[in-house]
């Protein structure tokens, strides 16, 4: 079977598969849920936690708050290719997020010297 035969959700779930058996020490997911199924979303999870947990470096980007939050230790936002901020994940709001998505500088980023 051709891999462009499989559906979109499928072929996500395909390259995933090849690029963690290659043993990447760095592995960058950039939207890697997008458009798929509540199954498929649960299992691309699972997986990059997996390889956070096995000592994998993530570099995810995602325009999701809610997979950046639930994958995340650290958020980093950039807007019009300005660093805008970063904190850990667990000590952000999604408001500050939004802020700094906006091209706002995060409060805790705007108190640093």
């Amino acid at each position: 079977m051709l891999a462009n035969s499989l559906s979109g959700g499928n072929q996500q779930k395909l390259i995933l598969g090849r690029e963690i058996s290659r043993k990447p020490k760095l592995l960058v997911a950039v939207q890697p849920t997008r458009g798929l199924d509540v199954g498929a979303i649960e299992f691309v999870h699972s997986q990059l936690l997996r390889q956070r947990d096995e000592g994998v470096a993530i570099l995810l980007i995602s325009v999701e708050l809610e997979e950046l939050f639930a994958l995340s230790d650290t958020l980093a936002v950039t807007y019009k290719g300005k660093f805008m901020g970063e904190s850990p994940a667990n000590q952000v709001s999604v408001e500050e997020v939004g802020f700094m998505m906006a091209g706002q500088r995060s409060t805790s980023e705007a108190n640093k010297p």
